[in-house]
C-alpha cells in the first residue's frame, strides 16, 4: 500500500506534508533565540575615583558648628547647654555669615526621639544649607537589648 492520500487509485499525492517543515522551523527558531545574546539594560556612568590626599589647607572651611543632644536630652550647641530658641536664634546668625559654617549634628543613640525631631524641625525651618550627621558610626554598635531589657 503506498501512501496516496486516500485514494487508492494509484495517482501521485498532490499535498505537501508540512510537518517535516514546521518541526525543522520550530528547531531553527529555537537555535535562534538561543544565539541572541542578552539584551542588559547597562548605563554607563564615570564614577569619581577615590583621592586620599587631603584638601589643601585653604580649602578647609575652618569655621563649625556642632550641635548634639546628650543621653538626658540635653541641646549643646559647641559643647555648651542651650535651649532650642537659641539653637534657632543662632542657626539664624549663622545662615547670614559669608561664607555660611557647616553644621555638624550628632544625636545620643539614647536621646528621644522627639528632642532630635524638634531639632531637626527647626534646622530645617531655618534654612541652613550645610548641614550633616556626625558620628553614625556609634549606631552601628548600638544594642537595642541594652536600652530595652526584658
Amino acid at each position: 500500500m503506498a501512501m496516496s492520500g486516500g485514494s487508492d487509485n494509484g495517482e501521485p499525492m498532490m499535498e505537501m506534508n508540512t510537518t517535516p517543515l514546521i518541526d525543522v522551523l520550530l528547531v531553527l527558531l529555537i537555535m535562534f533565540i538561543i544565539t541572541i545574546p542578552v539584551q542588559t539594560h547597562a548605563i554607563k556612568i564615570d564614577l569619581p575615583v577615590s583621592d586620599d590626599t587631603p584638601p589643601p589647607p585653604d580649602a578647609i572651611d575652618p569655621v563649625k558648628n556642632r550641635l548634639g543632644i546628650t543621653a538626658t536630652n540635653e541641646i549643646l550647641w559647641n559643647d555648651s547647654p542651650v535651649s532650642l530658641n537659641q539653637v534657632r536664634t543662632y542657626l539664624d546668625q549663622t545662615k547670614s555669615m559669608v561664607p555660611e559654617p557647616e553644621l555638624q549634628f550628632q544625636p545620643d543613640p539614647l536621646s528621644a526621639y522627639l528632642t532630635v525631631d524638634r531639632t531637626l524641625a527647626e534646622i530645617k525651618k531655618s534654612g541652613v544649607t550645610k548641614f550633616g550627621f556626625v558620628g553614625n558610626e556609634q549606631y552601628g554598635t548600638f544594642n537595642k537589648a541594652s536600652r530595652f531589657p526584658n
